[in-house]
């Protein structure tokens, strides 16, 4: 089974730029929600089920496209062991139905320290509940940056390292550590920007305690008031945390 595989271009250049333009310059980006390894980070996420995704593209609808792609089950068959890539064989893999979709923003010597995802544990209720498996986008790499690699690695064993490219794909799988090294160079305030996707299978029961679509923001009551004010009428619960 292999740990990790990775897919270039899944987005139009034009499209992959007005994502980025769309997600950097919203009023949510702050300090990052996530703690531990990730205080020196900035951005914004979102927590949503498969019945909450009709909100989030309604709400956010720039990330149509990306969620059409990197949801897409077959996007990251590649993980999956040969004979079921290939022939189809074995029990039928159940398909994520719980994501916590993160926007990272990393400045020049700032890194991520190793960890192994696990947002939704503590609302899913699942005692070391980790994701089937985690998809990274990257949306912005500074130009002449060096470093910035994502290493995964398993009980502390290197099994991986990647690159960082602009709208270069990677899925991994979701019980691996991982880190990401700093990077240096660029021009003056420049910064690495990726959407981390944790993509996670849980049992009905525990999937009815996760929201069915929340953000998740440090930016602070403006931001809450505005968001409420553009709310559609979906008809799905939701809210800023």
């Amino acid at each position: 089974m292999r740990t990790y595989i990775t897919q270039g271009e899944i987005l139009p250049t034009w499209e992959l730029h007005a994502l980025s333009e769309a997600l950097l310059g919203s009023r949510f980006v702050a300090r990052s929600p996530l703690m531990g390894t990730f205080r020196a980070s900035r951005g914004f996420a979102f927590i949503f089920t498969h019945e909450g995704r009709a909100t989030l593209e309604a709400r956010f609808p720039f990330l149509s496209g990306y969620l059409e792609r990197v949801l897409d089950p077959d996007s990251a068959r590649g993980l999956l062991p040969w004979r079921e890539r290939w022939w189809r064989r074995g029990r039928k893999r159940p398909v994520p139905n719980a994501f916590y979709l993160n926007l990272l923003l990393l400045d020049a010597g700032t890194g991520v320290g190793r960890h192994i995802d696990a947002t939704l544990q503590g609302p899913s209720g699942v005692p070391g509940a980790t994701p089937e498996y985690v998809s990274v986008l990257y949306l912005r790499v500074p130009e002449r940056a060096k470093g910035g690699e994502l290493r995964l690695l398993q009980s502390n064993v290197p099994v991986g390292e990647v690159r960082p490219r602009e709208g270069l794909l990677v899925h991994f799988r979701g019980d691996l550590q991982h880190e990401v090294h700093p990077f240096t160079g660029g021009e003056e305030g420049a910064q690495r920007a990726s959407l981390v996707c944790e993509q996670y299978v849980f049992p009905p029961d525990a999937l009815a305690r996760i929201p069915t679509f929340r953000i998740q923001s440090k930016a602070g009551f403006a931001a809450y008031l505005d968001a409420q004010r553009e709310r559609p009428d979906t008809g799905s619960a939701g809210g800023v945390e």
